[in-house]
C-alpha cells in the first residue's frame, strides 16, 4: 500500500530549525529579506543607501537620517522576546497537525501561559488575514455548522444561544479532491450574510453547490453559479458523495479542537479555525510554512493588547 504523501513527507525538523533560524543574526537576516525583499527603503525618504547601528538593532538611512526598526509597524512591534523564541513558535504551530495549547506552546518556548497565548494570537491572526486574501477557485462544497453547545436558557436549535455559527467550504478540482478549506464565522444563517461572505472569498469563476437551506440562495444573488441539493437532515444526508470532503473537514477540525483545547471564546473561535485552515491550505508544502508565516507576520500590522481582546471581524 503507498504511502500518504501528506502524512508522511519530511517537513523541518528541530535541527534543522535550529541550522536555519537558531540564532539572533540568524532570525534578523531572514526578516530583513522577507520585509524588504529587494534591499533596504527608507519607510521616510524612500532613499535606498543605509548604516546599520548594531547597539540598538536600527538601521539608518544615509541621506535623512531616519532610523527606522526592522520590526515596528509589524506584529513583532513592540516585543522583547528574542525572535529566536517568535520563530520556534512559528515552528511549533506550523508543525503540529492538530495545533498546540497555549499551555503546551508556553512550556516549550519558556514564556508564560499569557505571554504564549498573545504570541499564538497574533499568529493566528496573520493567519486569518493571509487566507482571507485568497479566493476560493474551483467547486465548492458549502455547509453550515455551530461551534460550542447551547445554554440552559430554554431555546434550542439553530437559534440557541451559546453557540458560534460559522461556514465551512471546501474547494475541489476537477478530479473531486480537495485542495482549499475556509471556516468563517458569520452573525446568522441568513440570505444577506451569505451574499456577503459570497463576495468576499469566492472566485468568479467558481460553482457552489450546497444543502436547501434557504440562505444559500444569497450565493445565487451574489452573482454565482449554485446548486442546491435537498439531503432530507438525519444521518444518511452526511454520507452524501457530493458533500463527503465538507462533511469530512467539519469533523476533522471539531476532533482537532476538542482534543488539543480545553476552551475557546467565542470571540476567538475565528482565529482557530484560521489556523486549522492555514494548515490545511498548505499540508503539500510544511517546511515552507515557516518562513512563508514569518514573511506574512513581518508585513502585517501590529497588534496591540486592547484590539487582541476584540472580537475579530466577521470576515
Amino acid at each position: 500500500m503507498p504511502k500518504n504523501r501528506i502524512q508522511f513527507q519530511k517537513g523541518m525538523s528541530l535541527p534543522d530549525l535550529n541550522k536555519t533560524y537558531g540564532t539572533h543574526e540568524q532570525c534578523e537576516a531572514a526578516l530583513f529579506k522577507y520585509r524588504w525583499p529587494r534591499g533596504f527603503i527608507c519607510p521616510k525618504c524612500g532613499h535606498t543607501q543605509y548604516s546599520k547601528i548594531n547597539s540598538r538593532s536600527l538601521y539608518q538611512c544615509s541621506q535623512c537620517r531616519h532610523q527606522a526598526s526592522l520590526i515596528s509597524g509589524t506584529i513583532f512591534a513592540s516585543t522583547k522576546l528574542p525572535l529566536t523564541i517568535w520563530f520556534l513558535a512559528i515552528y511549533l504551530i506550523t508543525q503540529s497537525k492538530d495545533g498546540i495549547s497555549s499551555l503546551n506552546l508556553s512550556r516549550s518556548i519558556g514564556v508564560s501561559a499569557n505571554t504564549a497565548l498573545r504570541i499564538k494570537h497574533k499568529l493566528q491572526q496573520v493567519m486569518k488575514h493571509t487566507d482571507d486574501s485568497l479566493k476560493l477557485p474551483g467547486i465548492i462544497q458549502l455547509d453550515d455548522a455551530y461551534w460550542g453547545g447551547k445554554k440552559h436558557d430554554g431555546k434550542r436549535g439553530r437559534g440557541a444561544s451559546g453557540k458560534t455559527p460559522f461556514l465551512a467550504a471546501v474547494s475541489t478540482n476537477i478530479k473531486g479532491h480537495p485542495t482549499y478549506m475556509r471556516l468563517s464565522r458569520i452573525k446568522s444563517f441568513s440570505t444577506a450574510e451569505i451574499e456577503h461572505w459570497s463576495f468576499n472569498h469566492l472566485h468568479r469563476n467558481s460553482i457552489v453547490v450546497s444543502d436547501g437551506l434557504r440562505c444559500f440562495n444569497g450565493v445565487s444573488n451574489a452573482g454565482f453559479l449554485h446548486e442546491s441539493v435537498v439531503t432530507g437532515g438525519g444521518y444518511e444526508s452526511v454520507e452524501i458523495p457530493i458533500f463527503k470532503w465538507v462533511n469530512t473537514m467539519l469533523g476533522n477540525i471539531k476532533r482537532s479542537l476538542h482534543g488539543t483545547y480545553h476552551a475557546i471564546s467565542q470571540k476567538h473561535v475565528p482565529r482557530y479555525l484560521a489556523e486549522f485552515c492555514y494548515r490545511f491550505n498548505r499540508r503539500f508544502r510544511m517546511e515552507s510554512m515557516i518562513p512563508s508565516l514569518a514573511c506574512a507576520a513581518i508585513n502585517s500590522k501590529p497588534l496591540p493588547q486592547h484590539q487582541l481582546k476584540l472580537a475579530e471581524d466577521w470576515w
